[in-house]
């Protein structure tokens, strides 16, 4: 079963980066008001896992830069993730604003937080 999962995660990783999606482009200042928005969130995520890899593409179309937190490849993420966010479950997107964050489980949930936070009216 390891192999199989280890095939597949390969092959899911090569596809991703073979049709890599477009990024959105903007004005300098735009993006830089969009970075600032984004240096909140963090993705807890699996580099193979088909449901994170939908979620890094969605941010990549909309060009939006939030930091990734391997919790596979590090315990300390995992741990991270699994006292603040209450299970190891991935992909997870943690808003932090101000004292209180909030944890994101789905794909498609995360996804439709980011289109409408930065949709392309309005930035953040």
């Amino acid at each position: 079963m390891f192999v199989i999962r280890w095939v597949l995660g390969r092959i899911i990783l090569l596809l991703d980066w073979v049709f890599q999606p477009k990024r959105l482009h903007r004005e300098p200042e735009a993006q830089a008001k969009v970075d600032q928005a984004t240096a909140r969130l963090s993705l807890y995520q699996y580099r193979a896992c088909p449901f994170c890899v939908k979620v890094r593409r969605a941010m990549k179309r909309r060009a939006l830069n939030i930091v990734t937190c391997d919790a596979k490849g590090s315990s300390i993420h995992a741990e991270h993730l699994v006292k603040g966010g209450g299970q190891l479950k991935v992909p997870c997107l943690r808003i932090q604003e101000g004292e209180k964050d909030t944890w994101l489980y789905e794909s498609n949930e995360i996804i439709r937080y980011l289109e409408e936070r930065f949709s392309d009216a309005g930035t953040a």
